[in-house]
């Protein structure tokens, strides 16, 4: 297994850009035939060092026999912003194909997939919803899926910047492109293809009820998902204990590798 932090310039970022890779080693490549790659999301706090610094991911990706990539969108949600750098489309786009460049991984939807916590729960949903054809599974840990803020604050002048400078509440984004209800609701009426989904909060989390939500909202339209809630709270705890079985979930039981 190796480790690489790759600096680059992003075109969609327009700056200079981080991303930690892990990539699985000759004998793992042998014994698969094929690598397969989680796109892995960081949250709000945090950047590309976080899932490396905070949990047991290299381990993880060595059983799994899997290459994770790690990139750094900042505070700025996953998201094309009003002011030009483009943290959706680099995500989307850009880096998978950076990646096949660099390391030649495969952009092929069956080799594909795409994690987050909270934050970045929230990126990989959205990228699940909106390029559901570039990815085979999709896994949300204590996600942030209510991007409305219909049942908490949010910090205004930033969702200016990143959404819409007019906007007054985060109420205007329901509906649009950034609405995760939206697009589910959409993809179902056009017949697409979803991704497997894999969906877990803990009970304490402050984010348990937007994931309920989110969860009836799915079930509801009819759309396949696996949902589950324990006892946990927005910490790193819980993020790496089920992070493991969002893995068994994609992947299915290490020790058959």
């Amino acid at each position: 297994m190796a480790f690489i932090e790759m600096k680059f310039y992003s075109q969609e970022q327009k700056k200079q850009t981080m991303v930690n890779v892990i990539l699985p080693d000759a004998k793992k490549r042998e014994e698969i035939g094929r690598i397969r790659t989680l796109y892995l999301l960081h949250g709000l706090s945090d950047n590309h060092t976080a899932w490396r610094n905070n949990s047991n991911i290299e381990k993880y990706a060595h059983e799994y026999g899997i290459a994770v990539v790690m990139p750094d969108v900042g505070r700025f949600w996953y998201t094309d912003t009003t002011f030009g750098e483009n943290y959706f489309t680099y995500l989307t786009e850009e880096l998978p194909n950076a990646c096949k460049m660099y390391f030649g991984l495969s952009d092929k939807r069956e080799d594909s997939f795409i994690a987050g916590l909270s934050m970045g729960g929230y990126g990989a949903m959205k990228a699940a919803m909106w390029c559901p054809e570039r990815y085979a599974g999709c896994v949300s840990l204590s996600g942030s899926l209510d991007i409305t803020r219909k049942n908490r604050p949010c910090d205004l002048p930033l969702w200016r910047a990143i959404f819409n400078p007019c906007m007054e509440s985060p109420l205007e984004l329901e509906g649009t492109e950034h609405d995760l209800y939206y697009k589910a609701r959409k993809n179902k009426e056009a017949g697409v293809e979803f991704p497997k989904i894999f969906m877990w909060c803990g009970t304490e989390d402050r984010l348990i009820h937007v994931n309920r939500s989110y969860r009836d909202c799915l079930s509801e339209l009819g759309i396949q998902h696996t949902y589950r809630e324990s006892e946990g709270d927005h910490s790193w705890k819980w993020w790496d204990l089920h992070i493991r079985d969002g893995l068994e979930f994609l992947f299915g039981n290490s020790n058959t590798i």
